[in-house]
């Protein structure tokens, strides 16, 4: 099944970041952010108390939950490569928050860890 491009208007990747997925426009705010505020299971929030907490437009909180909810695969890769860069790093350990020091990597490991 292809993918068909969207264009975002409001939205946009972040320069020199090592995420791919989305930003919102000039901000230092994904779209992911505002998406798991909308569908927090402890405390839901409005679009609208979305955009006020934030100072967006509303339109700019509905595109970014529309993106997060096309399922975009960029999001899943940089969850993905989280995940591998804590477990490389021994934040996953459950005695980590009493030594919180992580391991070094080698710059192998982090291409390593990079790739999708």
């Amino acid at each position: 099944m292809s993918r068909t491009a969207t264009t975002w208007q409001y939205l946009a990747p972040k320069p020199k970041s090592n995420y791919r997925q989305l930003f919102v426009n000039g901000r230092n705010i994904a779209a992911r952010t505002l998406y798991s505020m909308y569908v927090s299971d402890e405390e839901p929030m409005t679009v609208q108390e979305i955009a006020d907490d934030y100072d967006l437009p509303v339109e700019v909180v509905e595109e970014a939950i529309r993106y997060c909810e096309s399922d975009p695969p960029e999001i899943r890769e940089d969850f993905e490569r989280e995940q591998r860069l804590m477990e490389a790093l021994g934040m996953n350990d459950p005695g980590y928050k009493y030594h919180g020091k992580p391991k070094t990597l080698t710059p192998e490991e982090r291409a390593r860890i990079r790739r999708p």
